[in-house]
């Protein structure tokens, strides 16, 4: 895409280029995993997580982002898989960095999300949003099948 430069007037390109995002799959021993119901479009369920800002490593995202959307303090266990599949969200093309991390805390919905809940791989909700049932339908059969 090509536009003015705002300083000098001549022609400049523009690079079009898929956002860094990550998303947090925080366990717990008893209760599943934590999965927040959005306030903003598109609605439903999803793993906690969003934008990279710039200047940020993506752990310090995935843990600012947890503590945004769920009042957790998490600890990262282990950088679990990327996803960047350009259809993956309909607002933008994303790149997601997924990590696996385990709370202290008492899970509350806040920032982005209107309500908070545990699941486990038998009792996930509808609708999942992005490719959040992907990312889950690996995680579940990654993470168990190998122990």
């Amino acid at each position: 895409m090509k536009q003015r430069c705002p300083f000098c007037n001549n022609e400049i390109v523009r690079y079009r280029n898929p956002i860094p995002t990550v998303d947090i799959i925080i366990e717990s021993d008893s209760d599943g995993i934590i999965l927040i119901k959005r306030k903003n479009e598109p609605i439903g369920w999803a793993l906690p997580g969003g934008f990279v800002d710039y200047g940020e490593s993506l752990e310090d995202a995935a843990i600012r982002e947890a503590k945004e959307e769920t009042s957790l303090d998490v600890t990262l266990i282990s950088q679990f898989h990327t996803y960047s599949n350009p259809d993956r969200d309909p607002r933008h093309h994303t790149v997601s960095t997924i990590f696996i991390a385990r709370a202290t805390g008492k899970a509350r919905a806040d920032d982005d999300a209107a309500d908070i809940g545990y699941f486990t791989r038998d009792s996930l909700p509808d609708p999942i949003v992005f490719d959040h049932r992907r990312i889950l339908d690996d995680y579940f059969t990654n993470r168990f099948d190998e122990k």
